[in-house]
């Protein structure tokens, strides 16, 4: 995510898929080359733009600025962005001075997009969660550096260690917590009661000492969100509404929680289809799951910014917020990265604007289906909020970046705008014989790459992911490993915590949008863990076998989007490891990594447990269950499918003789079914459609899920 994330990460493009956890906040850049020069075309597109000159007395225009701002904002509708609306605000001491909309608010075309239209602002949240503690900071109820357990009492972990993380660590991302639960937290419709995150930490670890470093962490944020609740006694949904929207007359901000049209959201669509996906709704309302629009997200900026007066926060959490928190712990010296966490934010040093000496402050958000950038120059009094459905939250902070550097210039607050970075490419070199020495396999998330040198100066990638194809760098004078283009580079760091990182810095532009810099720990060595035999054998009989989600909410966004099943394979280039995390014992392996910044996010251990001979897996929240104990969906002209008493899902393969036959489900209330083809893709689920007969794919899945002991019937159609 998603919240991420949040943030979108620079990739290598061997780096990161994640197997176990889905993260809605993630995207990889692609290398491409764009310019300012594509501005004299602006005029000729057809976004939709206003430019707000209600001051009579502001001689300030930004005619430059709105061209931009249509420019690229139609470029996410009609390129590889894959996006179906944006909508986008900039806000200049006080005013709205350009709001604008591109694309639709559905395919239908019965519905205007407007700027009072809505979205989901995934991470963005977080700033209003933020906003929220330093309030009761403020009044003095609460204290930074304070273990949350002196404010959440039923804050437990199997960790003994959780008694020192604090509330700060939760908004710096430093808690050491393992990253993301996001179990019956993503839904459709209405958002589920049943998320509780407090019950899942009661059995889990944490992945560093708090306060070791920072690591993008949405629990953190759910955490603080319970802390709000529990210091002010009422839902966190009701805080923000009487301490942040109301005083700030935010009218199009809202969490699942609140009661409003919801008409006025968005249509969100599965890439190339033409029907539209019911409402979403997180129950991880304060780490991704507000609602806003853009002109809001610019009032609600208005917070942060120099002449501020707003009531809201006072000047001193303002500042606090701004604070390199990122540096109390780990981190790459020198790293030119698009992370630089404050409090809330995800960066507080930002590209472009550095550059130029000017403040910027960005936080992105993502979910499944929405995505959102807020970025403020609190020193200008400047901000500019880009919201979509589809696409990414990081192409909406490069269209921000480009239309406020262009309103800069308008301005006379800089004269010009430099070009891209192109660093020169190091000249060649032979490479020193000791480079081999970092040889070996690199482990990130939730998955591995192998690093191999030659004699020759060539370090290839080999992802240890069979979908993802190997690179190569070559070495050059400076010591370092450069792709052919010279856009990456590659090096090796020792830290003082004894661990060894693939260091990448990158230069990447996308088409017709902007570039982006980035430098970050992308992996860390691991090294051989020796197992007995007999736990060995126990572990290959898992290798790549699928496992499918059997406790998610009917509604779940999963049974609906994602694919039903991971698969789990050992790491056959090291010794002891099951996908990236070392075998403890016949039914536990543990991740080990400890990696700063984005790529050491929400880790996941893996426990194994049988039943009455079935064998599950519990990662993260979820419960899982082995394919081996799916039998094929019967075949008779009725008949009925019940729930157990622990109300998991029940999965079937469809068989030969059920394959190609139409079926017409009875559903019970608070249930779903969903039906999927022989390499997972969700071909039907009843939360998204309404179709009156189903057709079972040949070497298909089908899953009912609902409530403990649900009844389905089932009709054999011809």
């Amino acid at each position: 995510m998603f919240l991420r994330q949040t943030k979108a990460r620079t990739l290598i493009t061997l780096l990161l898929v994640f197997i176990l956890s889905f993260i809605p906040d993630s995207s990889v850049y692609a290398a491409y080359s764009t310019d300012h020069k594509q501005l004299s075309t602006a005029g000729t597109l057809a976004a939709a733009g206003t430019l707000v000159t209600s001051d009579t007395e502001s001689v300030q225009t930004y005619y430059k600025t709105e061209a931009m701002a249509k420019l690229k904002a139609q470029t996410l509708i009609n390129s590889v962005y894959n996006e179906v609306s944006v909508q986008y605000a900039l806000i200049d001491d006080g005013k709205i001075v350009l709001s604008g909309q591109s694309g639709v608010y559905s395919k239908d075309g019965t519905t205007p997009l407007t700027n009072n239209s809505m979205y989901g602002i995934g991470s963005v949240s977080k700033m209003f969660t933020t906003v929220a503690v330093m309030q009761l900071v403020d009044q003095g109820k609460v204290k930074l550096d304070k273990p949350v357990v002196n404010y959440i009492p039923e804050f437990k972990m199997a960790d003994s260690r959780y008694k020192d993380i604090t509330v700060r660590m939760l908004l710096n991302h430093s808690s050491g917590l393992m990253g993301s639960v996001y179990h019956d937290a993503f839904t459709f419709g209405e958002p589920t009661d049943s998320y509780n995150l407090l019950e899942t930490l009661k059995t889990s670890r944490l992945k560093a000492d708090p306060g070791e470093f920072s690591v993008y962490c949405n629990d953190g944020f759910t955490l603080a969100q319970i802390l709000v609740e529990k210091v002010t006694g009422i839902s966190f949904t009701d805080y923000i509404r009487k301490n942040i929207s109301d005083p700030l007359s935010l009218n199009n901000t809202k969490t699942p929680k609140d009661e409003f049209q919801r008409d006025n959201l968005v249509k969100t669509y599965l890439p190339g289809s033409k029907n539209n996906l019911p409402n979403e709704a997180l129950s991880v309302i304060g780490a991704g799951g507000i609602y806003s629009s853009a002109e809001n997200l610019c009032r609600f900026a208005e917070i942060f910014m120099q002449n501020s007066t707003s009531e809201v926060l006072s000047a001193a959490s303002v500042a606090a917020m701004e604070n390199a928190e990122y540096l109390n712990g780990l981190w790459p010296a020198d790293a030119d990265s698009v992370i630089s966490y404050g409090l809330g934010w995800d960066s507080i040093q930002t590209d472009p604007f550095q550059n130029y000496g000017i403040t910027a402050l960005a936080k992105g958000g993502d979910t499944l289906l929405y995505h959102a950038s807020l970025v403020v120059l609190p020193e200008e009094n400047m901000a500019m909020a880009v919201l979509s459905s589809g696409g990414a939250s990081t192409y909406n902070e490069l269209m921000a970046q480009e239309v406020l550097m262009t309103a800069l210039q308008e301005k006379g607050i800089i004269k010009e705008i430099l070009p891209n970075k192109n660093a020169a490419i190091p000249a060649s070199a032979p490479m020193p014989v000791d480079m081999k020495k970092w040889e070996g396999i690199y482990a990130f998330s939730n998955g591995a790459v192998k690093v191999m040198i030659s004699d020759d100066g060539t370090l290839t990638l080999k992802t240890l992911l069979p979908i993802l194809s190997n690179q190569k760098f070559i070495y050059r004078s400076d010591g370092k490993f450069y792709s052919r283009d010279g856009s990456a580079s590659i090096s090796f760091v020792t830290e003082s915590n004894g661990c060894t990182y693939l260091y990448v810095a990158m230069n990447a532009t996308y088409p017709s949008l902007a570039s982006i810099s980035d430098a970050e720990y992308q992996a860390q060595r691991i090294t051989d863990n020796p197992i007995s035999k007999k736990v060995k054998v126990v572990w290959e009989k898992r290798d790549n076998k699928k496992y499918f989600y059997i406790n998610e909410v009917y509604n779940s966004q999963l049974y609906a989007l994602e694919a039903p099943y991971v698969k789990l394979s050992l790491l056959d280039e090291l010794e002891g490891y099951f996908m990236n995390a070392a075998i403890l014992d016949k039914n536990t392996a543990r991740v080990s990594v400890k990696i700063p910044g984005t790529y050491g996010r929400d880790l996941s251990d893996y426990e194994f447990f049988t039943v009455n001979g079935t064998e599950y897996l519990r990662s993260s929240g979820y419960v899982l269950i082995s394919e081996d104990t799916l039998t094929a969906f019967p075949y008779k002209a009725k008949l009925t499918c019940t729930l157990g008493a622990d109300g998991y899902a029940k999965w079937y393969k469809i068989g030969k003789e059920s394959a190609n036959k139409k079926i017409k489900v009875t559903l019970p209330k608070a249930s779903s079914f969903s039906v999927y083809n022989s390499d997972g893709s969700c071909t039907y689920s009843s939360t998204i459609d309404s179709a009156a007969t189903v057709t079972l794919p040949s070497g298909g899945y089908i899953v009912f899920a609902g409530s403990p002991s649900a009844k389905f019937t089932v009709k054999y159609v011809n």
